[in-house]
């Protein structure tokens, strides 16, 4: 259970932290918001690798959970139940947000949770969301391979920079999701648009996720790998 709640309170603090930013600094009124809060979401996902990150992994996100199964590397229950306590921990860190913000609206420049929305439609949010995924799930899953050897020692630095680097390109395009969980909590809260388009951000970065656990097998030849074995 210790791994579930990890995956639960390492995600709260992902969407409170990371969300609270983007609503504090009216995150795309101009580019220093967006810069904080791309750097917010990859301190966020930094902070907890190295807190959580030796008792569960520190997925904080069903796409990298479900790239991660993909991959082998995690049981169907497990996978199950880190995806159920991601949910409910991005819930939680929203409802938290919420709360804050409701104290003093006037000091939140932008939406009230930060929840995502599709800016040039839902077809071209989905491309973006696939796309932007599956480059970051690719990150955390060769980050974290033991082929890597002693600098997956460092695996929690290179994806939460790698996170910085995703948010620069899509938040102007989709707020940058890449986690269903992140943006399940705050839609509940924000509703309009963002539940309209919450479906994006769901389907995109599980779609992302497992062509991210197709690419790593290829790259290090585990599907060749497998092919030799049932031979």
């Amino acid at each position: 259970m210790k791994k579930y709640f990890a995956e639960l309170v390492g995600t709260m603090v992902l969407t409170l932290l990371g969300c609270g930013t983007a609503v504090s600094l009216n995150c795309g009124s101009d580019t220093a918001s967006v810069v904080g809060t791309a750097i917010a979401f990859g301190l966020a996902v930094v902070a907890m690798a190295y807190t959580i990150g030796g008792i569960s992994g520190c997925h904080i996100n069903p796409a990298i959970t479900l790239g991660v199964f993909a991959s082998g590397r995690l049981s169907c229950k497990d996978t199950i139940w880190y995806i159920v306590a991601q949910v409910i921990g991005a819930i939680i860190g929203a409802a938290i947000l919420a709360g804050i913000v409701a104290t003093s609206p006037g000091l939140a420049g932008g939406t009230t949770t930060g929840a995502n929305a599709c800016a040039a439609g839902q077809m071209n949010g989905l491309i973006v969301e696939i796309v932007l995924t599956t480059i970051f799930v690719l990150v955390v899953l060769g980050a974290t391979s033991k082929t890597n050897g002693a600098t997956n020692n460092f695996a929690g630095l290179a994806i939460g920079l790698s996170l910085i680097l995703i948010h620069l390109v899509g938040i102007h395009y989709t707020g940058t999701s890449v986690n269903p969980a992140r943006s399940i909590g705050p839609a509940i809260f924000e509703g309009g648009q963002a539940g309209k388009d919450l479906w994006v951000f769901i389907v995109g970065p599980f779609v992302g996720g497992l062509l991210a656990a197709g690419i790593w097998a290829l790259i290090s030849g585990e599907c060749c790998k497998k092919c030799e074995s049932e031979k």
